[in-house]
């Protein structure tokens, strides 16, 4: 049976393999920033409280992590290898021949970050460069990029179109023959592109804080 500090201690143990605080990886899940602190553990009569099943779906799809990962962490397994994986430059990412069709890197020689606990062999690192995605993203920042995970609605996503711009933006709306992406930075404009303008879109599982 799986106990109360099982449970917590993973989802700190979840938070540091990620680069996270208990509190940022709460709001990087969309939950409130004290979801996860340790006074919110024990209510007021010192009875223990649990995390929901939701505020645990959420964390494991705010980081990219497998259930089979985070009870791995719960049942003290050992942490998930450290591997590493291509890292690019925002601008090269525009230049021609560094993805296939299907949005993922090709050729050698790229740099490379180590980074524990993707479960996507296919994932990669982008390094951020300009202001366009303040305050979200800052020059320098390194996000780390999943072709093959589901897109959802109010998904961070990387786009390139098929002139080669590369977007860094939220999936707003998508239908069948459009996107709507919402953009990070409140001083650019959102944009809306036609399926056939995009060469690939791919959801952002981490960012570095």
């Amino acid at each position: 049976m799986l106990s109360h500090e099982q449970i917590w201690s993973a989802i700190d143990a979840l938070a540091q393999r990620y680069g996270f605080t208990a509190s940022g990886l709460a709001r990087k899940a969309g939950l409130d920033a004290t979801t996860f602190n340790r006074s919110k553990r024990l209510g007021p009569d010192g009875r223990e409280r649990w995390p929901s099943t939701e505020s645990i779906a959420k964390i494991l799809a705010a980081t990219g992590a497998s259930l089979d990962e985070f009870m791995s962490v719960v049942m003290r397994r050992g942490p998930a290898p450290s591997r590493t994986i291509p890292l690019i430059g925002f601008a090269q990412a525009g230049s021609d021949g560094v993805f296939d069709d299907d949005g993922l890197p090709v050729g050698a020689g790229w740099e490379e970050v180590a980074f524990p606990g993707v479960a996507d062999e296919k994932a990669y690192a982008l390094e951020i460069a300009g202001d366009s995605m303040l305050p979200l993203y800052r020059d320098g920042d390194t996000i780390i990029v999943s072709p093959t995970a589901t897109v959802r609605r109010g998904d961070r996503v990387v786009v390139k179109t098929v002139e080669g711009e590369v977007l860094a933006k939220q999936l707003r709306r998508q239908t069948a023959k459009t996107v709507e992406l919402a953009s990070l930075n409140p001083e650019h404009p959102d944009r809306m592109l036609g399926l056939n303008e995009i060469a690939f879109m791919a959801r952002v599982i981490w960012a570095s804080q």
